[in-house]
């Protein structure tokens, strides 16, 4: 495992290893988890086409993680997922409407022995989402949403979420919008 320390205003840690970056940037105020991890887009007769997309969670947010793809344009498309809901998808189905995600025991391409470089016999974690402009479903390593959603309880608890909201701030943003 390779650790490097980065100092500047905010200060910066990262660790790489086993195919996944990892960073925690902390300031003053808030801090912020990310990984970049590697999933399976599940294409037509369940093939899989493996892509990167980077999680990310802030206690500015502390409900959602964000999960962005890079699909070769200028920005990223990003999505917002509850933390609950993929915590709880590790154990059984989730969600209702745009997105919903479930455990599976193997990937649903027999020729995938497991995703993210992990050893043969990792549950995976099926994640679906569903837009206006078309849905995907995406098979990520089970483990490595859990380990990814472990930093971000040392971060902000369960159940200690509401703690880092300033609604005030945030009912006077939503009211000045026009």
């Amino acid at each position: 495992m390779k650790i490097t320390l980065q100092a500047s205003i905010i200060g910066s840690f990262r660790v790489a290893g086993d195919g996944e970056k990892e960073e925690q940037t902390m300031s003053s105020n808030c801090s912020e988890v990310s990984a970049e991890l590697g999933l399976g887009l599940v294409g037509p007769e369940h093939t899989i086409v493996p892509l990167m997309a980077r999680l990310s969670y802030s206690c500015v947010d502390p409900y959602a993680v964000r999960m962005a793809f890079d699909v070769g344009t200028d920005e990223p498309v990003e999505w917002m997922i509850a933390r609950d809901l993929l915590a709880a998808a590790l154990h059984g189905s989730e969600g209702l409407g745009d997105v919903r995600a479930w455990p599976s025991a193997a990937s649903c391409d027999p020729g995938v022995v497991a995703i993210g470089g992990g050893a043969a016999g990792h549950a995976i974690l099926n994640i679906a989402m569903t837009s206006p402009y078309g849905q995907a479903q995406f098979e990520a390593s089970a483990t490595a949403i859990e380990e990814f959603l472990q930093r971000t309880y040392q971060l902000v608890a369960t159940g200690q979420e509401s703690s880092y909201l300033n609604f005030d701030a945030e009912l006077t943003e939503l009211l000045s919008q026009p």
